[in-house]
């Protein structure tokens, strides 16, 4: 009886077999084309998938409707992050979207909803927007809460901070802060937008 040795394929030998089997022709196409074909695909899509999704980050689209044009907008055009001695200026996005991918498509789909009012109304005049200031600006705070304030952190932070150069009053407040595990928006409320009225005392 003839005993044949188990013998496995040598690595050679697999790549030979794998890539004729990728030009084996498919029903119409060969595999390699479809993969070649969804390979080029694949990059245009998420090319222009990054693109949009960047575009709606730019200061231009978030000004676009009149809701923010004629409210939020015109307050933080008269603050520190707008204009400075240094020319640094952060827009929208660097405070209201994460830099993440993860955290960022999160905020995306949440957004969502604000294109949900704009179609509904919810805030399309002056009044309107007042009566809901308070409400927005509470989820707002509940949400940078709740991530530590990171977009903050994306500029500042406790560790690049030196508080020998800081007013004695600033200086006493981050102390306390860091201390206390406080965070960014725990103190700075208002500052790139007014502060609604009707504001609980502890947000004060």
């Amino acid at each position: 009886m003839v005993q044949h040795a188990n013998s496995s394929p040598s690595p050679s030998g697999s790549l030979i077999q794998y890539w004729l089997r990728l030009k084996q022709p498919s029903a119409k196409y060969s595999l390699l084309t479809l993969l070649v074909v969804g390979f080029v695909s694949g990059i245009i899509f998420w090319g222009g998938f990054n693109t949009a999704m960047e575009a709606t980050n730019t200061l231009e689209f978030c000004v676009s409707c009149h809701e923010m044009r004629d409210t939020v907008y015109q307050e933080y055009k008269k603050t520190i992050h707008y204009s400075n001695r240094t020319g640094v200026r952060a827009i929208c996005s660097d405070c209201h979207v994460p830099k993440d991918w993860v955290h960022k498509i999160a905020r995306k789909i949440q957004a969502t909803n604000e294109l949900y009012g704009k179609v509904m109304g919810t805030i399309d005049t002056p009044e309107k927007f007042e009566a809901k200031r308070l409400h927005l600006a509470e989820n707002e705070w509940k949400r940078m809460k709740g991530s530590d304030s990171r977009e903050c952190r994306n500029c500042h932070s406790f560790d690049g901070m030196n508080t020998e150069v800081q007013k004695q009053r600033a200086r006493k407040q981050h102390e306390m802060a860091l201390r206390d595990k406080n965070t960014c928006i725990d103190c700075h409320k208002g500052i790139a937008h007014q502060k609604p009225k009707g504001m609980k005392e502890e947000d004060e």
